[in-house]
């Protein structure tokens, strides 16, 4: 219940989970005619990328907010509660309003005959709620790909592309010049496209599908970096880790070309939203748990950076994996493995995408203890005189803090 309303809409949603992707933008197009395109009432940003999406979506809806606008921004997939995927102006939103959003999200599915993936109704309801509220501006982060995501119905004002790697081989193809083609779809002729530090824009150029103004960020330095924050020209950046930089260049070129586009933007304000930010579930210290850290380190790139900055700020955890079974499980442990953990130990969840104990010990090459999600909790619940860095994949995070009882601010 949420108050006294009754909850129909959101575990309908959750029924269709099952659906998975679909290849093509007809659905996501009708049911946003059926609702009267919501989305051409505010601008729209793109945030696209294999990983970093999340963090560069914080980074420029807490700039934006400090600097006074209101902003909506819609992120997946979420740690705990479905609320988490849409946020207005600061915080998600409430139960109640996700229920009667869905609800016309679903009653607009009748009108024009279809059937929509869980996804296309969250866009669906993010961009309803973001015209009920009055956003100023609405930062969408594409969902996998970009062609075929519900997100690149909308006509944005501006695009980022985060970074470029190996991710979703299935569907989006073998090589990272075929993925970045596939990302590339968001960008849009004669509008912006900023591009990540990491990503050169000789490379990008002969893949792009249409005629963007290219905008690389310039990178951030030289910087402080500590295992918990970062400081770059005296300023505190919230999200820690040195590829934490790089997205944060990716957001304040995003800022910049904004600016260009007719947005008020005061630089005095920038930072007080930098230092602010959070983003659970990426290098994030659990609340209420004696140095427990999470991060959803869940392909081989992420759990590059996340090593990389384990190595250079000195620290060996005890570390505790566990991730779905259709992930490239060998390159992820490769990259953890270099942080040379005090111990490792494998979880499994009770969802059949995870993968189980024969699959993460050949990933491993090693047998390790392997827990259930409640066994997990208890571990992470008992303190500890090391720290302990939970990884591997975001869906693991969620279902532990679940267990934990521990809420996502």
């Amino acid at each position: 219940m949420a108050g006294d309303l009754e909850l129909v809409s959101i575990p309908r949603l959750q029924e269709r989970g099952h659906l998975g992707i679909k290849c093509g933008l007809e659905n996501i197009r009708a049911l946003l005619q059926g609702i009267g395109r919501p989305d051409e009432g505010y601008p729209v940003v793109l945030i696209a990328g294999t990983n970093g999406k999340g963090s560069t979506g914080a980074f420029l809806a807490h700039m934006l907010k400090s600097a006074g606008f209101v902003v909506g921004w819609t992120t997946s997939p979420h740690l705990v509660d479905v609320t988490e995927r849409i946020w207005v102006d600061g915080a998600p939103i409430g139960q109640g309003a996700l229920e009667l959003l869905l609800s016309e999200a679903f009653d607009a599915e009748a009108r024009v005959g279809i059937h929509a993936t869980y996804f296309e109704l969250m866009i669906t309801a993010a961009l309803l709620a973001f015209r009920m509220t009055g956003v100023e501006i609405a930062l969408l982060e594409v969902g996998m790909g970009g062609r075929w995501d519900a997100t690149n119905a909308t006509e944005p004002v501006l695009t980022l592309l985060t970074t470029v790697g190996l991710d979703h081989q299935q569907y989006l193809g073998d090589t990272r010049e075929a993925i970045a083609g596939e990302k590339l779809c968001t960008a849009r002729d004669g509008r912006p496209l900023v591009l990540g530090p990491a990503l050169d824009p000789e490379w990008v150029r002969p893949l792009l599908p249409c005629a963007p103004l290219l905008c690389p960020a310039p990178s951030l330095g030289p910087a402080e970096v500590h295992w918990d924050h970062s400081r770059v020209d005296g300023h505190r950046v919230g999200l820690a880790g040195a590829h934490q930089l790089d997205n944060l260049a990716t957001a304040l070129e995003g800022v910049r070309q904004l600016r260009g586009l007719g947005f008020p933007i005061p630089e005095d304000r920038l930072w007080a939203g930098v230092a602010s930010v959070q983003w659970p579930g990426r290098l994030w210290a659990v609340p209420g748990l004696d140095g427990v850290w999470m991060d959803g380190a869940h392909n081989p790139e992420g759990a590059r950076v996340l090593a990389e900055h384990a190595l250079a700020c000195g620290l060996r955890p005890h570390l505790y994996f566990g991730v779905m079974g259709d992930k490239d499980l060998a390159g992820i442990a490769a990259q953890l493995k270099r942080i040379d953990p005090l111990s490792i130990t494998f979880i499994q969840g009770d969802a059949p995408r995870y993968a189980g104990p024969s699959a993460l010990g050949e990933a491993w090459g090693l047998e390790a203890p392997i827990l259930t999600i409640r066994q997990a909790a208890a571990h992470l619940r008992a303190s500890s005189e090391a720290p302990r860095l939970v990884t591997g994949s975001l869906y693991l995070l969620g279902d532990l803090l679940r267990e934990l009882g521990t809420k996502v601010p």
